[in-house]
Parts: structure tokens; C-alpha cells; sequence
């Protein structure tokens, strides 16, 4: 909760900003500052690069996790001819 003796800082932030912190509070009672700390700011792990490198470790340790490219193509072709039903299909 909120202590007496907190110190506090106001910091201005662009409508945007305030917005998406706005939206991230659970409860109309939750407090900005709850929110900052349940914050996550750690953008790098979502870089393609680092998801990429994510995916091939996973392929190295279980290859079996992952379809054979035999089964995607396959996949591929069929979805593109299988053609969009129509309003007279039914």
C-alpha cells in the first residue's frame, strides 16, 4: 500500500504511454506504481534473432518436436487447393 513517508516523483508521459500503462492495472485500485514494478523491460528476448536462435536450439535438443519438411510442403500444397466453400455448398 501507500506509505505516508514514500518518497514520490511526478514524470510526465505522452497519452500513448499512459494509456497502455492504464490498461496494464488489474484492479481500478492498483496503483501505477504496482504496475511498473510488475513491468517487464527486457525487449531484447523477443528480437527474431533471439527467437530464431531459440527455435534452433529447440530443434537440436528434440528434432523430433518438429514436423518433417516432407509433411509441411504436403500441407502447403493441400491448402492451396482446397478451395473456399461457398454459399451454394450448403
Amino acid at each position: 500500500m501507500h506509505d505516508l513517508c514514500m518518497a514520490t516523483k511526478t514524470i510526465s508521459l505522452e497519452v500513448d504511454a499512459y494509456e497502455r500503462l492504464r490498461a496494464a492495472k488489474r484492479s481500478e485500485r492498483e496503483s501505477f506504481s504496482s504496475v511498473v514494478r510488475r513491468g517487464s523491460w527486457d525487449n531484447d528476448k523477443y528480437k527474431a534473432q533471439n527467437v530464431l536462435a531459440g527455435l534452433d536450439r529447440l530443434f537440436k535438443e528434440n528434432p523430433r518436436a518438429f514436423l518433417p519438411d516432407k509433411t509441411l510442403n504436403e500441407m502447403l500444397r493441400r491448402r492451396r487447393t482446397i478451395r473456399p466453400k461457398s454459399r451454394c455448398d450448403e
